[in-house]
């Protein structure tokens, strides 16, 4: 069975979809089978159960919006894809919160060519655990802020709660 739970957060509702203390989903809705439908038909097997406690992921979400802004990065997670997907994932929790980079950046932390900026910006696409995997920091390298699947306004609101100015 996998957990959901729904916290409260500045900027809006988080579902968190964990099973067995690893994260599987998280983005900002209120409706947690909105992020359960995006995970994998054998997981969506196992079924969802909401809960009013998800421990640790809890704990660190409230310390995150709290000002703790490394406080999701314990938080074990495990998401689907090939091991080039992995390592972009991999990478996206290494970049530090109050620091961004670009699409290519991120493609050379995960230990693939910078012209590999595209399959980056696959992996921030395709993240199904907003902001445990901080995808909300990669911008890109021609200026602005990007695009962002809960909206560029909490991209940009996140950004600014990491660089003290939210």
């Amino acid at each position: 069975m996998i957990d959901a739970q729904i916290l409260p957060t500045p900027i809006g509702e988080l579902s968190v979809l964990a099973r067995d203390g690893v994260l599987l989903a998280a983005g900002f809705t209120a409706d947690p089978k909105e992020m359960f439908a995006r995970l994998s038909p054998a997981l969506q097997a196992e079924g969802l159960t909401v809960v009013d406690d998800l421990g640790p992921a809890s704990r660190a979400v409230r310390a995150y919006f709290a000002g703790d802004l490394d406080a999701l990065d314990a938080i074990p997670a495990e998401q689907p894809g090939s091991a080039r997907r992995k390592a972009l994932h991999q990478a996206l929790r290494q970049v530090r919160a109050g620091t961004t980079v670009t699409y290519a950046d991120l493609a050379e932390r995960a230990g693939l060519p910078r012209s590999a900026a595209r399959a980056a910006g696959g992996a921030c696409a395709q993240n199904l655990i907003a902001p445990f995997v901080p995808c909300h920091r990669v911008l890109p390298s021609t200026g602005g802020f990007g695009g962002y699947y809960y909206g560029v306004a909490i991209k940009e609101w996140l950004l600014a709660h990491e660089s003290g100015r939210g």
